[in-house]
């Protein structure tokens, strides 16, 4: 026995390659999505086997008694080859399970709706961001911040409208789109407009999406940003020297999820959401004023991974997803409650809370030891230049707290 696994193309016969063509036309039977297995027609009778799991697929190849049999990919898949970055996730398991058995096999890449696309709008496809959101968790706002265009195999529960609905929603709304629907097809339908105005449209089932890249105004990775460049008003504000402490106290990583719990302006959120590039930064604020300046600042600074909550902690955080990291700016008193919902979602959460008073950094290292955390406190005091006549003088901050700590390995 030798199997081949046949990338369909788009699903239309006519974009199969001479190679696939030759294949099937030897094959004694077909094994794949009953679309495909069902509708393909080889001018005579071969057993068919709607399947799509590797192990289905192996199970059926056991005891089928076949010799060459052909494992039909399609549409999105389309069995891309290695040189892209999206191999098709039923067939990468199919590959190990044959291997692992010693069963022969080879693959036959075909026409990717990628290519395709490209070929229709009469552009380049090579610097495209390439994004399964094939019955796959996705997040678009991660793929379009890395600046380039991102391009998306849609099906499932994520369609070009639920995907283009994310976006919106992080403030993308205005990035241009183009959907493709049923490529290749007689119903083949290429649409260009906005993230905004695809956002929970309706479209066929076989579609992809083509969203342009997200500009950040300024470098994606800084820490220390100058008070300066942030929108405050009236509204308390976390310095730089404090912020940038907090950030190396938090060990960000770039898929990070945080929580910024009493965010004020938002000068916390924008920088960890600037880090935490490819994962999502929640800015949690009870007051109105202050949360229109996080929606600002997330725009002065293209932090569109930054998700501004209005509410009030604990009960803002009920419904947000675990966290890897959480700073606390201001927290009305719950502090407790606060620590308590984090670890409650993720027990080696790491935490940093900032604190001005004297009162505050006590609760804080009390609040720690209660839920058994090891709290580790760093006093930042910093003194700025001021010019005085022909003279600078240093003139000192106010003393800031930052206690931080995460639960011992063997506690969580």
């Amino acid at each position: 026995m030798e199997v081949t696994l046949i990338g369909m193309g788009l699903g239309d016969p006519t974009t199969l390659t001479a190679q696939a063509v030759r294949a099937l036309e030897g094959a004694d039977g077909l094994i794949g999505a009953r679309r495909l297995v069902e509708g393909l027609n080889l001018g005579r009778e071969v057993p068919r086997y709607p399947a799509t799991k590797g192990t289905e697929i192996l199970e059926i190849l056991r005891r089928s008694g076949l010799e060459r049999p052909c494992v039909l990919y399609g549409h999105q898949a389309a069995l891309m080859a290695p040189t892209e970055v999206l191999a098709e996730q039923h067939a990468r398991s199919l590959t190990a399970l044959l291997e692992k058995e010693g069963i022969p096999f080879r693959v036959l890449p075909g026409l990717s709706s990628v290519q395709y696309l490209a070929a229709r709008l009469g552009r380049p496809w090579q610097d495209w961001k390439l994004v399964s959101a094939h019955g796959t968790r996705c997040d678009p706002v991660a793929a379009v911040l890395e600046g380039r265009e991102a391009f998306f195999l849609t099906g499932g529960e994520l369609g070009p409208g639920e995907l283009c609905q994310a976006l919106r929603d992080a403030g993308l709304g205005h990035l241009r789109a183009v959907v493709g629907e049923e490529l290749s097809y007689p119903a083949e339908r290429i649409t260009r407009g906005t993230a905004a105005e695809f956002a929970q449209g309706t479209f066929a089932p076989l579609s992809v999406l083509l969203v342009e890249g997200a500009e950040r105004p300024r470098a994606a990775v800084s820490s220390g940003i100058p008070d300066e460049d942030f929108l405050r008003d009236e509204v308390p504000m976390t310095k730089r020297e404090v912020r940038a402490a907090a950030l190396s106290l938090l060990e960000v990583e770039e898929d990070d999820v945080l929580w910024d719990v009493g965010a004020g302006t938002g000068s916390v959120s924008v920088e960890l959401a600037l880090l935490a590039r490819r994962g999502r930064v929640y800015a949690v604020e009870r007051k109105g004023e202050a949360l229109s300046l996080i929606c600002a600042n997330r725009t002065r600074f293209g932090a569109w991974n930054l998700v501004p909550v209005r509410g009030t902690a604990p009960a803002a955080l009920e419904d947000l997803p675990a966290p890897d990291g959480v700073f606390v700016g201001g927290s009305g008193g719950e502090l407790d409650a606060i620590l308590a919902a984090a670890l409650g979602k993720n027990s080696r959460v790491r935490l940093c809370v900032s604190a001005i008073a004297l009162e505050t950094l006590s609760a804080a290292a009390a609040a720690f030891a209660a839920r058994g955390l090891e709290a580790q406190v760093t006093q930042i005091w910093a003194a700025r230049s001021k010019g005085a006549g022909g003279l600078n003088l240093m003139m000192g901050q106010n003393p800031v707290w930052l206690i931080s700590g995460r639960r011992r390995e063997e506690e969580a």
